[in-house]
């Protein structure tokens, strides 16, 4: 033991209304709203954009966080909510952040583009447990289907986190405690 005091665990509550100023590699706890919205949800709330439509659901403030659900069980709002690998979002990733999205929550590291659109717009990209789906499913509490209800499991749905475990990767100022992907 080195002697030094462990990290506090830091309650994150959304959705951010200002820049989240916690360093990277900061152990958190989520609680709030969060859009479950993996590959194909992107791709539809692009090709809405590209049309000149406003996306399914207010970006001001929001967090995404990269995953597709599974069924719940008796009483339970979702079963499994592990992550999806971040970097199939990070050519969408930039232009949602000039739109106003807050934060990210997924699995592995961002490319260089996107850390750099983190630190333009004071956003965070928080890193969650891949393997750990049906412990953080658990940690949702509310779940509804806001838009592509016809997409199943990669329908954009709105989530109510409650103390779920994450590390901010990708802080505000653009520091990141992962490689680039």
């Amino acid at each position: 033991m080195n002697g030094a005091a462990p990290s506090p665990v830091v309650a994150v509550r959304l959705p951010l209304d200002a820049p989240l100023e916690l360093p990277a590699g900061t152990e958190v706890r989520i609680s709030g709203p969060v859009y479950a919205a993996r590959d194909a949800a992107h791709r539809r709330i692009f090709e809405a954009l590209d049309r000149g439509e406003s996306p399914p659901f207010d970006l001001s403030g929001a967090t995404i966080y990269y995953v597709g659900p599974t069924p719940g069980g008796p009483g339970r709002p979702v079963g499994s909510a592990g992550p999806t690998t971040s970097s199939r979002m990070d050519g969408y990733t930039p232009r949602l952040l000039a739109l106003g999205l807050r934060a990210t929550i997924g699995k592995g590291g961002r490319s260089p583009e996107v850390i750099e659109a983190i630190r333009r717009h004071r956003a965070v990209y928080f890193l969650a447990v891949g393997g750990a789906g049906a412990l953080l499913g658990r940690c949702v509490v509310h779940e509804e289907i806001v838009a592509y209800a016809d997409l199943g499991p990669e329908a954009v749905r709105r989530l109510t986190l409650r103390d779920f475990p994450a590390w901010v990767a990708v802080d505000s100022w653009g520091r990141t405690m992962l490689p680039p992907a």
